[in-house]
């Protein structure tokens, strides 16, 4: 078992969009097995992204609402109808705050081996699906908030109040 460290806020690779996988190989599988270690390794954790452990391609591993595994290369549909629910992120450890994201996503990608997979989900799942996605754009989920929130997380974020990276999305 790998269990890598969390890259956290200020990591410039947090805030780089992240390469498309073209090989799809002892390599790659290596990392998704990282990846889904990682996610695995502490309680709490809903997906890890592979710009989290400092690698920049499209790979994103999850666990939420019972469903686990990994996505590559992924794209999303998203609902209209939008939810509002509290989200954390392991790179900005121990803070959480109301972010809005759509109720329903379908995210399609490939697994390890090229092949074509589709995932659809509402509520967590359909949260963690988007905040693992926005990891491979170089989004955290704090540029979505807006408004009172955004400035309080900011604040929070600018004063180091991190805990332990054991948690979030």
């Amino acid at each position: 078992m790998t269990m890598r460290p969390i890259r956290i806020i200020g990591d410039p690779v947090l805030r780089t969009r992240c390469e498309p996988v073209t090989s799809f190989d002892a390599d790659l599988r290596a990392l998704v097995q990282d990846l889904m270690d990682t996610l695995l390794g502490a309680p709490g954790r809903a997906g890890v992204a592979a710009p989290q452990i400092g690698v920049s391609a499209q790979v994103f591993v999850y666990d939420a609402d019972g469903h686990r595994g990994h996505l590559i290369n992924p794209t999303l549909d998203l609902s209209e109808e939008l939810q509002d629910d509290d989200e954390g992120c392991l790179s900005i450890p121990g803070l959480y705050f109301p972010t809005r994201r759509a109720t329903h996503a379908t995210a399609r990608g490939v697994d390890q081996h090229g092949e074509p997979l589709t995932i659809s989900g509402s509520g967590f799942l359909a949260r963690a699906l988007q905040h693992e996605t926005d990891h491979l754009h170089g989004r955290l989920y704090v540029d979505t908030l807006r408004g009172d929130t955004r400035r309080r997380a900011l604040r929070e974020i600018r004063a180091g109040r991190f805990d332990s990276p054991s948690r979030g999305l």
